[in-house]
């Protein structure tokens, strides 16, 4: 089984960034897909990007604005947001399953972390 850790969120002012942490344990960091999802009030969970290696995929919403990075040594992955918008306001949840290429659906994923709240102010 994988253990998520978030960490990170809070309340940022519009046009500011932000860096969520998600750390992780329970089995080889590099065997994971790690994933990145946010879910608004009365929304449905959207993904945001997702990385396994060094291949990375974004939603269109958030591409060249957001980046996940992975660091091996600490087994934990980060998603840093810049230029956030007040729509990006959302729950963010990590999430990771067993694969070698980024995954997009929310249901292929196995362990969720528990979501840190990001509020951006206009």
């Amino acid at each position: 089984q994988v253990q998520l850790v978030e960490s990170g969120g809070g309340l940022v002012q519009a046009g500011g960034s932000l860096r969520l942490s998600c750390a992780t344990s329970g089995r080889t960091f590099s065997g994971l897909v790690m994933g990145w999802f946010r879910q608004a009030p009365g929304k449905e969970r959207e993904f945001v990007g997702a990385r396994s290696g060094g291949n990375t995929y974004y939603a269109d919403s958030v591409k060249d604005r957001f980046t996940i990075s992975r660091d091996n040594a600490k087994n934990t992955v980060y998603l840093q947001m810049n230029s956030l918008k007040p729509e990006d306001t959302a729950v963010y949840y990590c999430a990771a399953l067993l694969g070698l290429r980024p995954v997009v659906a929310v249901n292929s994923y196995d362990y969720w972390g528990q979501g840190t709240q990001v509020t951006v102010s206009s």
